[in-house]
């Protein structure tokens, strides 16, 4: 597929297109040097999945047939916790999952999730396709994790809510709200007095329908993937946190593969990454009508006193002493001066 557009979005994700709930590589042989599994949470229809689907076809065809991969989509190993362990231990070859999930392995994975800090997309890319991006993946790679280059996109995540719209970070005292099992969204959230509980993404849509929690966190592209428009009423553009996907192997596997494997697999991922992104941007554009149509009332937000609650607070000075000065000047250097 070379172009995506808003037609094929929808339709895509609505699932009038669903693929096969385990996804082959189209032709894969077991006759193939490597033979290697990529799990991912996503559901079949998001974007992730399907240009990860555009890039393992590339990899078989480029490499004769030599490096297959069969993708695993929809949490079907697990949920993101159990995935990085296999990932980890090398039972799981390659994996792809948000920055803040690796966080809890690599503590400075999760520093592009510092709340409030990114306003646009110029300024993430600035930071994750440079000084900071190359941060994280030598800090990933010390713990054994081989991330691609490129990052794929998420989002800016939104607060969605069933009882009542956030405007002010007064709003969120008691809000029971689900957030990614990783230390720096719970210190988000505690930091203004909301009562965060860390639940895989495979869990949050049942967690919300019982009201274990009453709010969660996604970017559009999840709350629309994951039907949390059934189960919430409000959705408020906080665009408080940032988030992307980063492609990561075992470097064990990785290495085992020879150097011309190696080249095709990282520029076709790298190339479906950047395609990935273009898709989000499309998306983001557009979903909010959809949401709209299932019931979801949206509202913005303004920023500012959520970013002067956490400066008063000493979240951000707590979590530049965390990350540590070089990682906090690379963020700032496109950021801007946090707290």
């Amino acid at each position: 597929m070379n172009s995506f557009d808003r037609r094929q979005a929808v339709r895509l994700i609505t699932g009038a297109a669903l693929a096969s709930p385990v996804i082959l590589t189209r032709g894969a042989s077991a006759a193939a040097q490597f033979n290697y599994k990529l799990g991912h949470p996503q559901p079949t229809t998001h974007p992730v999945n399907i240009r990860l689907q555009e890039a393992v076809d590339k990899i078989q065809e480029e490499s004769g047939g030599r490096l297959v991969f069969r993708l695993f989509p929809n949490a079907m190993l697990g949920g993101d916790t159990e995935m990085l362990s296999q990932t980890r231990s090398g039972a799981l070859e390659m994996f792809m999952t948000s920055g803040l999930i690796v966080q809890t392995l690599v503590p400075l994975a999760g520093v592009n999730g510092i709340g409030f800090a990114f306003k646009n997309y110029d300024q993430v890319w600035r930071a994750m396709d440079g000084k900071l991006g190359a941060l994280i993946r030598a800090a990933m790679l010390k713990s054994n994790i081989v991330a691609m280059d490129k990052i794929w996109d998420n989002g800016f995540r939104q607060t969605t809510t069933i009882s009542k719209p956030i405007s002010r970070p007064e709003d969120l005292r008691g809000v029971k709200i689900r957030v990614p099992v990783m230390p720096l969204m719970t210190s988000l959230f505690e930091t203004f007095g909301a009562a965060p509980t860390g639940i895989n993404i495979k869990d949050a849509y049942t967690s919300l329908q019982l009201h274990v929690v009453d709010a969660q966190e996604n970017p559009l592209t999840q709350i629309y993937n994951f039907k949390f428009y059934e189960v919430q009423k409000f959705c408020s553009l906080t665009n408080h946190v940032w988030d992307g996907f980063w492609g990561m192997a075992n470097r064990r596997a990785w290495e085992a593969l020879p150097d011309d494997l190696r080249e095709i697999a990282a520029r076709n991922f790298n190339a479906a990454a950047t395609r990935q992104r273009q898709d989000i941007e499309r998306l983001n554009n557009s979903l909010q009508v959809d949401l709209e149509k299932n019931g979801i009332v949206f509202n913005t937000v303004d920023p500012e006193p959520f970013r002067a609650a956490l400066s008063k607070a000493g979240f951000y000075k707590t979590w530049r002493t965390k990350f540590g000065e070089e990682a906090w000047a690379a963020l700032e250097e496109q950021s801007g001066a946090l707290g």
